[in-house]
């Protein structure tokens, strides 16, 4: 069977090959921006050249894809339309009180009110209480007039969110089927089933992000099935999902809101996968790409969830895996402000025209311009030998924009660029970690990426972290980790009751009904239910507090004993504290996956021949001077081969600096362990 992972990138396409008792095979395409779909075929045409496959024979293709979250960033979605309970259309305007720049000198709006103008704003006569119980029967005509008044507008989305539909879903449903009937192209997301739980704003922008997307992931996803087919490829398209698990391309149209940072969460269940092969469960993964930097942790083998993501600054409640991104990559731009002093990011030179060295157009520094003057990055074998640079135009862009400016010489701009770069990643590194209450030193740094081994020893020694996991192939880790996730789906609904008053009988029925819209997705995914794995998850809170953490159990007698030790412990564990104090349920959540697998490549050996290639000189922080640095082939390297830096590993997707000081051992399974001197590892 043949299975293929594509990951879109901002500056490449990855693709990665898996066929039985084979070595993986990788492939990186240029992404197409105007179109990331383009590029993606591009790959599957490349099938038959490069590694002799038919699409026909293609059983399994599995994406990663930018399309929600880019069309967030560049607010391109189409005109959308909100229907709201009469007297709260103004509430995705107004938001909350709680503000990220109290200070500013210019307050910028913190609430995405472009997601629907006023005049794409309508009140619709109608009222459920608190309790479910119906104050005002819905207005049907204000339906129906609501609905003219958006088409007649071009709007292609319209968001449902009236008060207390988590409770009662009547109205909701009833004014979907009324527009259905007359505007059956329209797409339609309704609060009750994208985001089924209390706090009226969350649910409003969470709902009005899903409508605007919607028609945007429809097109995309509908023209890739249509670009798969007319290749040849018979195996049905499935999407990587925020949580980190996979979904059918008609599922995913479902519930487009699920998609936010579908390519990160990729990487990290590569990371995931590559930790539970080496034997190690507690990582940082990081991966460093060509416009960004994804931060996340892994504990216990798993990847930490977060109850609601962050896109574009705006709070987005849908569960995410928890990834700090942020503007730091290879082709972040280093400039100097008005103080004198050196930045770099977040803007970035992408892959159009990308960093100077390219030899495209680029005019402006950029972190890979400097790993070239630093001796990181042999210019004839970039990414593979596929692209040639030309490094005497980073030598000549980092003389004129940073090292005069600066009075520096051209090396130390280079180092003082990579020093601010690694100084931004570790403070994100210090978020996913520290912030939730994680020495970072108990952990393993798993650098991916393209450049990802180029600043892992940088970003370890500044955190004290001592051991460094490389996998086989980290540059295409992200298209690797879409082949090893799991089917996975998610639901949720209001719960309020307090843990001391908990009811087992309507903690059952409540998770029976949550099973059953879980199961009807895994129908649709032709998983059979002996296959399926449920977990259960409640969000929990002290009474009368406002933010809640997720507690896994059980549904057995001791279920309010699990769930108020569970909540203290997450509680001290996030906030230092934990306080003898009555804890109410807020939310019931259940989670049905199935399949996933851990990814090896065991079929793939060391080649034969020499590993080493040579030398080269490179600069080092705290090293004086040029260091004589051994360059090795990494596919050479054989299992339980041991190597000391200064070193360079280079391979097709990536390049791996070792600093003095650092140990290199060559596991079973190609991963590599890096220790530093003096720590066991």
């Amino acid at each position: 069977m043949i299975e293929i992972g594509v990951d879109i990138g901002g500056t490449f396409t990855d693709v990665v090959c898996r066929a039985a008792d084979q070595p993986l095979r990788v492939m990186k395409v240029p992404t197409t921006r105007a179109d990331p779909s383009r590029a993606v075929l591009e790959a599957v045409r490349q099938l038959k050249d490069q590694w002799d496959i038919e699409p026909a024979d293609v059983a399994r293709f599995v994406h990663g894809t930018t399309v929600a979250t880019n069309a967030v960033l560049e607010r391109k979605g189409p005109k959308t339309g909100l229907l709201t309970t009469a007297g709260f259309k103004d509430i995705l305007e107004i938001g909350r009180q709680m503000r990220q720049t109290m200070y500013a000198a210019v307050l910028e709006p913190e609430v995405p009110g472009y997601l629907a103008p006023g005049a794409f704003r309508h009140e619709i006569g109608e009222r459920v209480a608190f309790d479910g119980e119906i104050v005002r029967p819905l207005n049907e005509q204000d339906v129906r007039d609501a609905a003219a008044s958006l088409v007649e507008a071009g709007v292609e989305g319209i968001a449902i969110c009236f008060l207390f539909s988590f409770v009662n879903p009547a109205h909701e449903r009833r004014a979907a089927e009324i527009i259905r009937e007359e505007y059956p192209d329209v797409a339609l997301s309704l609060s009750c089933e994208v985001d089924p739980a209390f706090r009226e704003y969350e649910r409003t922008v969470v709902t009005t992000f899903d409508a605007y997307i919607k028609p945007v992931i429809d097109r995309y996803l509908a023209n890739l099935e249509q670009g798969l087919g007319q290749a040849g490829v018979p195996a049905p398209l499935q999407i990587m999902q925020s949580r980190g698990g996979i979904a059918t391309s008609e599922v995913a149209r479902q519930r487009p809101v699920r998609l936010f940072l579908s390519g990160p969460a990729a990487g990290v269940v590569g990371a995931q996968m590559v930790g539970q092969s080496a034997g190690i469960t507690d990582l940082i993964s990081v991966d460093i790409g060509g416009t960004s930097s994804d931060i996340a942790l892994i504990r216990a083998g798993e990847p930490l969830i977060r109850p609601e993501g962050h896109v574009a600054g705006y709070n987005i409640r849908v569960p995410m895996v928890d990834v700090n991104a942020i503007g730091s990559g290879g082709g972040s731009i280093a400039w100097i402000d008005t103080a004198g002093g050196l930045r770099v990011g977040p803007h970035s030179a992408g892959s159009e025209p990308g960093p100077a060295c390219y030899d495209r157009g680029g005019e402006e520094a950029t972190v890979t311009d400097a790993s070239i003057v630093l001796g990181y990055l042999d210019p004839d074998y970039f990414a593979g030998g596929t692209l040639k640079l030309r490094p005497e135009l980073s030598f000549r862009v980092i003389e004129e924009k940073v090292a005069k400016p600066l009075g520096l010489s051209v090396e130390d701009a280079a180092l003082g660029i990579h020093r601010v770069v690694n100084t931004q990643m570790t403070e994100g590194i210090r978020l996913v970690s520290i912030r939730q209450g994680y020495d970072p030193r108990d952990f393993a740094l798993l650098p991916l990426g393209g450049a990802g081994g180029i600043h892992a020893a940088a970003l370890a020694d500044e955190l004290g972290i001592t051991r460094i996991l490389i996998a086989r192939h980290p540059g295409v880790l992200s298209a690797t980790g879409l082949l090893s996730a799991v089917v996975e789906h998610e639901t949720s609904l209001a719960f309020p009751q307090r843990v001391d008053e908990l009811s087992l009988d309507d903690v059952r029925a409540a998770l029976g009904e949550l099973d059953e819209r879980c199961g009807g997705l895994m129908r649709k995914e032709r998983v059979p239910p002996e296959d399926v794995e449920i977990r259960y998850f409640a969000d929990v809170c002290f009474v009368g507090q406002s933010h809640y953490l997720e507690v896994p159990f059980t549904p057995g007698e001791d279920a309010a004993e699990q769930l108020r030790d569970g909540f203290r412990a997450a509680h001290r564990r996030v906030f230092g504290h934990a306080a003898d104090a009555p804890t109410q349920v807020v939310n019931l959540r259940a989670i049905h996956r199935a399949g996933g697998d851990t990814i090896t490549d065991e079929a793939a050996d060391a080649a034969g021949g020499e590993a080493r290639k040579g030398t080269r000189r490179i600069i080092v922080q705290g090293h004086e001077g040029h260091l004589e640095a051994a360059i090795y082939d990494r596919e050479r390297l054989a299992p339980g081969t041991t190597l000391a830096g200064p070193a360079i590993l280079e391979q097709a997707d990536t390049t791996t600096v070792v600093p003095p000081g650092w140990s290199i051992r060559i596991l079973d399974g190609g991963n590599v362990l890096l220790t530093r001197d003096g720590a066991q590892g």
